[in-house]
């Protein structure tokens, strides 16, 4: 993008938006964004729940798909590649990996099938995609935006699996952009910090453990993400106050980081929900209720 072009210039070229777990959040608010400055973006969400029929006025697909299996993810990607080559053919192509889960609790719980899906759908799914992906969008141009996490920075103990899916995601992300780098394709990994999503209540918190003072909305990560987009950076870290906490764990021993962290989020133990054997919370897959565990036996 040259000096001179604005955000809303940039995101002219996109034609086609494929994006994961629009439905509410972060999604949502990219498809909401990426309208109000191009309003002729045709989208293709892939999610269980459907998004709201109001967002893109028409112009939004939905597939139904389970990205947190292999047989899901394959399905939804040929889906994907359909419209690609159909309805979704004209102009530069936007790949939005975004969806994602986390649980808490003492490895393994909830359960070692719920860390597997954890890992299919935080890891599986974006590497999935962006691969069969890839050829359209040398041919095309366009870019991918890997939806992270602040975790990627240090180990998370209760969030042991959650943070080892992210740093995967910021690694490969900037690896895949420097990789990419003279090609018409832009990689950029977003990294927000707490925000004010269902994240909490699917990761079995009764209410979201830190102030909402400390959380970003998701249309300000998403206003940064596309800000950091249109200046081709690699990556983002959301909110000053993550920025500052980033570089303050980088300058420490990983072993004293890991223990300040386990510190801190055992603190989390305190919410009534984590402190039970046994919860009903939303399924992050399906946003319906699900038994959960949380507490060590």
């Amino acid at each position: 993008m040259c000096a001179a072009q604005t955000g809303s210039e940039y995101l002219l070229a996109y034609g086609a938006v494929v994006i994961t777990g629009a439905s509410s959040g972060i999604g949502e608010e990219f498809i909401k964004a990426i309208t109000a400055l191009n309003a002729k973006a045709k989208f293709f969400n892939l999610s269980r729940t459907s998004p709201d029929d109001s967002l893109a006025a028409g112009q939004l697909h939905h597939c139904p798909a389970d990205l947190s299996s292999a047989a899901g993810q394959e399905a939804a990607i040929t889906a994907v590649e359909a419209w690609l080559d159909g309805a979704g053919q004209d102009g530069s192509i936007l790949l939005i990996n975004n969806s994602g889960f986390g649980s808490f609790g003492f490895f393994p719980e909830p359960s070692l099938e719920r860390s597997l899906q954890m890992i299919d759908l935080n890891i599986r799914a974006p590497v999935m995609l962006t691969s069969r992906l890839l050829s359209r969008l040398k041919e095309r141009g366009g870019a991918v935006i890997n939806i992270s996490s602040t975790a990627a920075f240090q180990p998370t103990p209760f969030f042991a699996i959650y943070g080892g899916t992210k740093a995967f995601l910021m690694n490969w992300s900037l690896a895949l952009w420097r990789e990419l780098r003279d090609t018409p394709v832009h990689v950029l990994c977003v990294c927000p910090g707490p925000t004010n999503t269902n994240f909490f209540r699917a990761a079995g918190f009764s209410k979201p453990p830190v102030s909402e003072k400390m959380c970003r909305t998701p249309a300000q990560v998403v206003q940064e993400s596309l800000q950091a987009l249109t200046s081709r950076r690699p990556l983002v870290v959301c909110g000053w106050s993550n920025k500052l906490a980033v570089m303050i764990s980088s300058r420490i021993p990983r072993v004293w980081v890991t223990m300040l962290t386990y510190l801190t989020l055992k603190k989390l133990q305190t919410d009534p929900v984590t402190k039970s054997k046994l919860t009903s919370d939303l399924d992050p897959l399906t946003s319906k209720p699900a038994l959960q565990q949380f507490s060590r036996k």
